[in-house]
């Protein structure tokens, strides 16, 4: 059975365990450290785990684009993902991880997949700046065993951008973004972990005209908010008085966007603020859980008219606008 045949079952069990389940793969032997490291993805994002099928090279492609592949009558973009990462695959087996999220369909090719494993989002750490610009985060594996096994969980936005980049370009829907006033003084905190997620909500929310702080993930959110808020204690004031609304995503190290959102909502400080969680993983499961914690709206990736439309009429709902 594929890791994603009761996908809805599996995302609700995990979150609402306040867990993650990563499916584990190797791309083969890194050029430089002769090492079989392991990677990880998100099982919530995998469609399906198949041989790979002929795949039709396309002139002029991309590097590490290898082609497109007929899967049940879809055809997909095949990403070279050992190639891409600096890896000489060690089996035969030509095994592509079929995709979905951000409304798009892909397919990684992949060395070998190892197992699935479940583990809390806190033991799934940011990556430091020092790291490769491919990766979202590192997994301790066996959590707080001090030898635990570490899995370098890949940023697959920034990834698709990189080797696919027309699909996520939003120039032309940001031109045509309504401009948006905010309360006076206040901003939006967006909590975000992929680089290039966050550059593309980022240019969405100048073109709004909107007043933004973007931050790397839920904690970061989290410390800025109790920052704020007693900046606001101190001047006679509330912390909805200094933020207008959170932007959240939902996969991120150290604080997932699910806990940051029933954060939020739980603790009286915060009463007013509300919170649209903005996603690539779309579907009735992510979306029941980001209600049933407090989550104000539900937006997919990358859609700037989706987004703009959600915040405006999430602010005015709850007469936050001017």
């Amino acid at each position: 059975m594929s890791p994603t045949t009761n996908k809805n079952h599996s995302v609700a069990a995990q979150n609402a365990s306040g867990r993650l389940e990563l499916l584990l793969f190797r791309l083969g032997e890194a050029s430089d450290s002769k090492q079989r490291e392991l990677f990880g993805i998100n099982v919530f994002k995998v469609r399906e785990i198949v041989v790979a099928p002929h795949i039709t090279s396309i002139v002029n492609a991309p590097a590490h684009a290898l082609g497109l592949a007929n899967v049940r009558g879809q055809l997909i973009p095949v990403i070279d993902l050992p190639g891409l990462a600096g890896c000489v695959p060690q089996t035969d087996s030509k095994i592509v991880l079929v995709t979905e999220f951000a409304r798009t369909t892909q397919a990684f090719l992949v060395d070998e997949v190892v197992e699935i494993v479940q583990l809390e989002w806190r033991h799934l750490l940011a990556a430091d700046s020092s790291s490769s610009v491919l990766l979202s985060g590192i997994a301790r594996i066996d959590g707080d065993a001090p030898d635990s096994r570490l899995a370098q969980v890949l940023d697959v936005e920034q990834i698709l951008r990189d080797v696919l980049p027309g699909g996520h370009n939003n120039s032309d829907k940001n031109s045509s973004l309504a401009k948006l006033r905010l309360p006076e003084g206040t901003v939006v905190l967006v909590a975000e972990d992929s680089a290039v997620a966050r550059m593309l909500v980022e240019e969405s929310l100048k073109a709004m005209g909107v007043q933004f702080v973007a931050l790397k993930n839920g904690r970061e959110v989290w410390d800025r908010l109790i920052s704020l808020q007693a900046e606001a204690v101190a001047q006679g004031k509330r912390a909805r008085d200094k933020v207008a609304l959170v932007l959240t995503d939902l996969e991120m190290p150290e604080m997932d966007g699910f806990t940051l959102t029933r954060n939020i909502k739980q603790d009286a400080r915060f009463a007013g603020i509300p919170v649209i969680v903005y996603s690539s993983l779309t579907g009735t499961a992510s979306e029941g859980h980001a209600s049933s914690v407090g989550a104000d709206a539900y937006v997919a990736k990358f859609e700037p008219h989706e987004l703009a439309d959600s915040i405006a009429k999430t602010l005015a709902e709850r007469h936050l606008l001017p």
